[in-house]
């Protein structure tokens, strides 16, 4: 067991925002590259739970919840300090470890924001009440978001796409997991 992981199971909640790049500096920091570009869990957490890469360059095959002690900018990127790891090699022994978060530690959202991870998996119907499927996944194509939605057609899994701006989007209920659209089966 890596000195300063300390043994967990990951909560039911948790998101993954990240992974564990390369060392940095001697004294057991590392680099830190996040999924996205809002990081404010990141630096408002103080504990990450971490699991070992699915693929790639990895070192780190644990698993375990990591106590930080100092989370800042440097230059274009991310480090992070952790408590328990004092020297360069322990930090090597993280890098590529999958950094995941309770959704607890995550900032609320404003009104009419979501993060997508809440939006996974809610259903979808139109204004007559016609099914349009389940939210799988979101795609930012740059002047907005859209909506991957998976639907049955005819036996067979199919896909759907729908923007996520407010000309189609008429409510989104996260309690009723719901989102009701202004759009049609055929579009």
């Amino acid at each position: 067991m890596l000195t300063g992981l300390e043994p967990t199971t990951l909560p039911d909640d948790a998101v993954e925002v990240g992974r564990i790049g390369d060392a940095w500096g001697i004294k057991g920091w590392f680099r830190v590259l996040p999924h996205n570009s809002s990081t404010e869990a990141l630096f408002a957490a103080k504990q990450w739970f971490l699991l070992p890469a699915e693929k790639g360059a990895k070192t780190f095959s644990g698993v375990g919840c990591l106590q930080l002690a100092q989370v800042k900018y440097h230059s274009d990127s991310i480090v992070a300090g952790p408590k328990g790891i004092a020297d360069r090699t322990g930090a090597e022994a993280l890098r590529g470890a999958r950094i995941f978060l309770s959704r607890t530690d995550f900032p609320p959202s404003q009104e009419g924001e979501f993060y997508w991870v809440d939006l996974i998996g809610l259903q979808v119907d139109n204004r007559e009440g016609q099914s349009m499927g389940v939210v799988r996944d979101l795609l930012e194509t740059g002047p907005q978001t859209v909506l991957v939605l998976e639907y049955e057609l005819d036996g067979k899994a199919a896909e759907r796409m729908i923007p996520f701006v407010s000309a189609y989007v008429d409510k989104v209920d996260l309690a009723a997991k719901k989102i009701l659209v202004d759009w049609q089966a055929d579009y």
